[in-house]
This record gives structure tokens, C-alpha cells and sequence, in this order.
């Protein structure tokens, strides 16, 4: 693999809620708790505390905007994020490549030794 994977940020992406947050802030620039839990079904605390998440992984950053903080996607850190995937699922196409080559070579050697008996 070219991307080193790193688990925490893997984990943080790994949450519907999560991807959806982020999905959002993609789309809107950037988002508050408050605007957030308006948009999604669950509460303004569960939006902080997966804010909070996405923050210790560096793929969300903050800045006080009045009583609340206002919340923006770190485009590198979700480019890396992609990176890791893009290149956990080419080993996976490869392992998987593999295993299929292995099949089919016992399959014609099964064919083969059927045939001949």
C-alpha cells in the first residue's frame, strides 16, 4: 500500500453520522452544531460529540463564531483520507485478483484429472 493507514481517522469516517456531517460541511462551506443537528436526526449534543471526533482527527477544524463554533472541513486531511481508501481498495482488488487466479486453476486441474478417469 502506497498511503499508510491510520485507524483513528478510519474509525472517524467510519460512522454514517460522521459522513453525513461531513457531507454537509462539504456542501454548505461550513456548519455549526446547532445548523448541523437541524439537518440530520439526532441531537445538537451528538453533533458536538462527533464534531469533536472529526476534530482530534484533523478532518474538521474550528473557530468561535459567536456563542457556538463554526466547524470546516480540512480539504487535505480528507484528501488523505481518500488516498488511504483508493489504495486499501487497490489491495483488495489485487488480493481478490488473486484468490480468483487461484479458482480457476483448480477448477481446469479438477476438469482435467475429471476427463481423464
Amino acid at each position: 500500500m502506497t498511503a499508510a493507514v491510520d485507524d483513528d481517522l478510519w474509525s472517524a469516517v467510519g460512522d454514517p453520522t460522521r459522513r453525513r456531517m461531513l457531507d454537509l460541511l462539504l456542501a454548505d462551506g461550513d456548519g455549526t452544531a446547532t445548523s448541523l443537528s437541524e439537518q440530520l436526526p439526532v441531537t445538537r449534543q451528538a453533533i458536538a460529540k462527533h464534531l469533536g471526533v472529526l476534530d482530534r482527527v484533523g478532518l474538521v477544524h474550528s473557530s468561535p463564531a459567536g456563542r457556538e463554533r463554526r466547524y470546516r472541513v480540512d480539504e487535505a486531511q480528507l484528501a488523505r483520507a481518500v488516498a488511504q481508501l483508493s489504495s486499501v481498495g487497490a489491495a483488495w482488488d489485487a488480493r481478490l485478483r488473486r484468490i480468483k487466479q487461484i479458482a480457476e486453476a483448480i477448477q481446469r486441474s479438477e476438469d482435467q484429472h475429471g476427463t481423464q478417469q
